[in-house]
């Protein structure tokens, strides 16, 4: 390597880190290097940890964060200037100075009081570097500029990510998003949504389970059940709080999951649907069923789930008694009017990130209108039109879910949208198309944690 003489400040870059730029301080009578860190929290399995941290690159600029995370190699007694000891975890990166590169071990401490958000120990000083230690900033100057443009998502690393997926169920879909998740090294942690429980409060805001405070994620992919969507999106509201990326918003899996609020939106972003009717009174079961239409006609509840609750009405009386039969049971409900030409079948469109990233068509069991999988169905690969991708990805965008399971029926009429589901199953999908949605899932989060540019202060 050529020859570089340091001052007793320079700038530096740590790349894998994600920093860019920032400040060090030469200190030859420190060993061991140390870097500014808060939140600093250990994640991963014992025999591999690694460690999620903060840090604020530039002194005085606390809005400025940009989270890092690393394998643990050590953790090291280190006694500070002033003779105070602490316990430091004991990271391996790479250094940049000057077009130059070398790896370098580095401790996480707050260095919050110090102007210089890093200090370059002996070690980090190899046999090519000369110290003039009345002289500063000898090495190429950089800029914090960088945090502010774009290219500092650009120049952000790949790093291990701790997310968690809240589900109580051990599927196909939690399974592969853990083994998906892991195989990309990143730390996936199956959290059981009602174990969950909230501090609210305006300062620190904090989700527990089990007696502890949940940690710091990257990022939660939502899998709440029908059942517990009330306590569940509660649950992702809080995560959101706290500011953590949440795949599924709480808005969304709400309003998804009521059948009459779901309708609402479609229609008020004028997304075809089957033409839908819903009275909470018994004198208006024939003005109801007048504004669908002649039968057949389809009844459905409005917390129905995998085709339960959905019966297909053949005859004007036929479907009186089934209104009257969920009346009696003081059931919510809506009326749909029966698309003939769909013949039994569907088409499930998954959109991730507003794209629509594979489709299949479903077809219901023998001598059964419904389409679902977990009715005996079975579903083949399609292929879709413009029409029928601008729907599927317009009604993802009108709950503002990054991930959607899009029911489409096909009409004379055009796409029509049954349903808009916010925890979409990943088996039949994956198995009809062979395609790794999981990963597109992964894809999607990778991209979204990535540090924000912060906004210029005026005269600074």
């Amino acid at each position: 390597m050529e020859k570089l003489t340091f001052g007793w400040e320079e700038w530096v870059a740590l790349p894998d880190l994600g920093l860019p730029a920032i400040k060090a301080k030469v200190d030859t009578g420190a060993r061991t290097s140390a870097l500014h860190a808060h939140d600093i929290e250990v994640f991963g399995p014992a025999s591999k940890p690694k460690v999620r941290f903060n840090v604020h690159p530039i002194s005085g600029r606390e809005d400025i964060s940009i989270t890092c995370s690393a394998p643990i190699i050590d953790r090291r007694e280190v006694t500070s200037s002033n003779g105070e000891s602490e316990q430091r975890f004991v990271i391996a990166t790479t250094l940049e100075v000057g077009g130059q590169s070398w790896p370098i071990d580095v401790t996480l401490t707050n260095r919050s009081t110090m102007t210089s958000r890093m200090l370059l120990g002996r070690q980090a000083l190899t046999e090519h570097i000369n110290i003039s230690a009345t002289e500063r900033r000898l090495q190429p100057d950089l800029n914090y500029d960088v945090y502010h443009t774009a290219s500092l998502r650009h120049k952000a690393p790949q790093r291990a990510l701790r997310i968690a997926v809240l589900s109580r169920e051990d599927n196909y879909s939690t399974r592969r998003l853990v083994e998906v998740g892991e195989a990309r090294g990143h730390v996936v942690e199956v959290i059981d949504t009602t174990r969950c429980y909230m501090a609210i409060n305006q300062l620190a805001p904090e989700v527990h389970y089990d007696g502890k405070r949940l940690p710091r994620y990257d990022a939660v992919i939502p899998r709440i059940g029908a059942s517990i969507t009330s306590y569940g999106t509660a649950v992702i509201r809080q995560f959101e709080t706290i500011g953590t990326f949440c795949v599924n918003g709480s808005a969304g899996i709400t309003a998804s999951r009521d059948k009459l609020h779901a309708h609402q939106v479609l229609a008020a972003k004028r997304i075809g649907m089957p033409t839908t009717a819903f009275a909470a009174s018994p004198k208006d079961t024939s003005n109801l069923m007048a504004l669908v239409g002649t039968a057949p006609l389809i009844v459905k509840l409005l917390e129905s789930t995998q085709g339960k609750g959905v019966v297909l009405a053949e005859t004007k009386k036929a479907a009186e008694s089934v209104i009257d039969a969920f009346r009696g049971l003081r059931a919510n409900f809506l009326v749909q009017d029966f698309v003939k030409e769909a013949a039994g079948e569907d088409i499930r469109c998954l959109v991730v990130a507003g794209k629509v990233v594979a489709s299949m068509k479903r077809t219901g069991a023998e001598g059964d209108f419904r389409s679902n999988l977990h009715r005996g169905g079975s579903a083949k690969v399609v292929r879709i039109s413009k029409e029928e991708r601008d729907t599927a990805v317009r009604a993802a965008r009108a709950f503002g879910l990054g991930i959607a399971g899009v029911d489409l029926l096909r009409s004379e009429s055009g796409p029509k949208v049954l349903e808009v589901n916010s925890s979409p199953g990943f088996e039949g999908i994956e198995n009809a198309t062979k395609k790794d949605i999981v990963g597109k899932v992964y894809d999607e989060i990778e991209a979204r944690v990535k540090p924000q540019p912060a906004r210029r202060r005026k005269g600074g």
